[in-house]
């Protein structure tokens, strides 16, 4: 499990000095090869508030990216990660019923570790994908504790598929920019898991006060979600 704060570094600190990679190998999926451009409505929306206020703290889900702590930071942000999808694939969450063989999942141990959040509360979470290749167990609990860790106010940024075939399902990491336009990298070959519709995001997020919908052209739903 990856998470870690880079707070804001000091003015006189060096540009770079808070988007070094992560340990892992140069050759791990997430970390090399060919990023596509990829325009979001829903990036560019939450980009003027990100460069309007100052001091927000953020949840930016999946693999580390240089790129997103380097943005953040240097606008004065906080940010938290949290790597929800590789840490639902470890096989240690999950354990099978004695009466009938059904997979049982330890949700409050995965929250525990995977969000253990240490009662921050947050402004922005940068979901991108993560909810369509958790396991079915996880999602409304990861949604739950989202909304328990978000103030009042604040907003999830969030890519929901629309199907669950074609080569836009599958699992990439997402990188910000300084435009409209968010990169997209292949990473780890998680298997989609569900495509969501208008009425189960509704549902899914009945708790929070209010979204709003940007229409994209890859079978891919780009929601804001507001606490």
């Amino acid at each position: 499990m990856l998470s870690r704060w880079f707070d804001r570094k000091p003015e006189s600190e060096p540009a770079d000095a808070a988007v070094a990679p992560s340990s892992a190998p140069a050759s791990a999926p997430g970390l090399t090869g060919e990023r596509v451009p990829r325009h979001s409505g829903a990036w560019a929306a939450l980009r003027k508030r990100l460069e309007a206020e100052s001091g927000l703290y953020a949840i930016d889900v999946g693999y580390t990216s240089p790129a997103n702590i380097h943005y953040l930071t240097r606008l004065g942000h906080s940010i938290f990660l949290a790597d929800l999808v590789a840490d639902a694939s470890t096989g240690e969450w999950q354990s099978q019923s004695e009466e009938d063989g059904s997979t049982v999942w330890n949700v409050e141990g995965f929250l525990n570790q995977s969000l253990r959040l240490s009662e921050r509360k947050f402004d922005v979470v940068l979901l991108w994908t993560a909810l369509d290749y958790l396991p079915q167990a996880l999602v409304e609990p990861v949604v739950a504790r989202l909304f328990e860790a978000t103030n009042p106010g604040g907003q999830v940024l969030a890519f929901c598929h629309t199907r669950t075939q074609g080569e836009e399902t599958a699992h990439c990491r997402f990188h910000v920019t300084d435009g409209d336009d968010v990169e997209v990298q292949l990473a780890q070959p998680f298997p989609i898991q569900r495509a969501f519709t208008n009425r189960s995001i509704k549902e899914l997020f009945a708790a929070w006060s209010d979204y709003r919908q940007f229409l994209a052209k890859d079978s891919v739903s780009e929601l804001i979600i507001t606490r």
